[in-house]
C-alpha cells in the first residue's frame, strides 16, 4: 500500500501501531501532533486516510473527534481494537525514586491514575503525545523526567521501562476509526455497524421514540452521546453507534429516522470488528 496515513502522534505512538495492524505492513505515515492537524492533513489531501482514536473502556468516548469527523464531513470506513498497556520509561540509569515529573497525553496520564496517585510528589504533566514525549527525553537527556507510553516507544527511542502495565484497568481496550474523505467501499453484505447523528425535538419522549425504532428493527445500540448544539441552548446532537446482523433492517431504521429526526446523518458504514 503506498497511501500515506495520518496518525495523531509520532511514529512508536499507538495510531502508529493502529495504522500497522489495520493495513497489514508497514505504512507511510504523517505524523500529526494533534487531532485538528490531522484532519487538516485528510482534507488537504497530505494523507490519504487517517487513524483516530474515539473511544476508551476506562476514560470513555472522545466526543471532541466525534465532532471534528462530523464538522469536516468526514467518513469512517472501519475500526480497530488495540488493547493498550501503558508502560512508565526513562532514560537508562534512571530509577522510580529519581522521578520528580510524568509527562504523557492527558488519556494516557487518565488510565493510570491509580498507580500515579502513589506518588503524590511527582508533578503530572500533560503533553501532546506518548510517543513524542519519549523521543524528547532521549533526545534531550532529561533526568529526573519519565514518560508514559507503549512498549515499542521504549524501544524505538531507547527508554528503559521503569515499571511495565501501570494502566488502572488492565483490560483497557482503544477504540480507533479510520477516516476517508469519502464514504466506505465495504460491500453491502459485510456492513454490519454505522455510526449515526440526529437532532430531536425538544419534547417528551421523542429520543424513546427513536430508541424503540432502534429497538424494533432489531439494532443493537453501542453507544449513545449527547453534545449541546452551542448555537442552540438546551438543543442536543446525538452521536449513535449500532450493530445489526442485516443491513435491510439497518437500512429500515435509517428510513424511519430520518422522517422523526430533525436532523439526521450517516457518520460511517463499516464492518464490525469489535474482538
Amino acid at each position: 500500500m503506498n497511501a500515506k496515513i495520518a496518525i495523531q502522534g509520532i511514529k512508536g505512538s499507538f495510531h502508529h501501531q493502529v495504522a500497522q495492524e489495520y493495513y497489514e505492513q508497514e505504512v507511510v505515515v504523517d505524523e500529526c501532533l494533534s487531532f485538528e492537524e490531522l484532519v487538516d492533513s485528510l482534507l488537504s489531501g497530505k494523507a490519504d486516510q487517517a487513524v483516530m482514536a474515539i473511544e476508551n473502556s476506562i476514560a470513555g468516548p472522545i466526543i471532541p473527534n466525534y465532532a471534528l469527523i462530523d464538522k469536516n464531513n468526514l467518513h469512517i470506513i472501519g475500526e480497530h481494537y488495540l488493547n493498550i498497556t501503558q508502560n512508565l520509561m526513562a532514560l537508562k540509569g534512571q530509577k522510580l525514586d529519581d522521578i520528580v515529573e510524568v509527562h504523557s497525553h492527558p488519556m494516557a496520564l487518565l488510565q493510570c491514575m491509580e498507580f500515579l496517585k502513589k506518588y503524590p510528589s511527582i508533578k503530572l504533566v500533560e503533553d501532546k503525545d506518548t510517543a513524542e514525549t519519549a523521543r524528547r527525553i532521549q533526545e534531550k537527556q532529561l533526568k529526573g523526567i519519565a514518560a508514559i507510553g507503549s512498549h515499542a516507544a521504549s524501544i524505538m527511542y531507547g527508554l528503559e521501562i521503569l515499571v511495565p502495565a501501570i494502566q488502572t484497568i488492565k483490560n483497557n481496550m482503544t477504540r480507533f476509526v479510520i477516516i476517508n474523505k469519502e464514504n466506505s467501499f465495504v460491500p453491502i453484505e459485510e456492513v454490519n455497524r454505522a455510526s449515526l447523528k440526529f437532532e430531536l425535538d425538544h419534547k417528551r419522549g421523542s429520543l424513546a421514540a427513536v430508541l424503540n425504532v432502534m429497538s424494533d428493527c432489531k439494532m443493537n445500540l453501542t453507544k449513545i452521546q449527547s453534545l449541546p448544539k452551542i448555537e442552540t441552548p438546551w438543543k442536543y446532537s446525538f452521536f449513535v453507534d449500532v450493530t445489526f446482523e442485516k443491513y435491510s433492517d439497518y437500512s429500515k431504521a435509517k428510513s424511519l429516522l430520518e422522517i422523526m429526526a430533525e436532523y439526521f446523518k450517516v457518520l460511517g458504514e463499516y464492518k464490525n470488528t469489535k474482538p
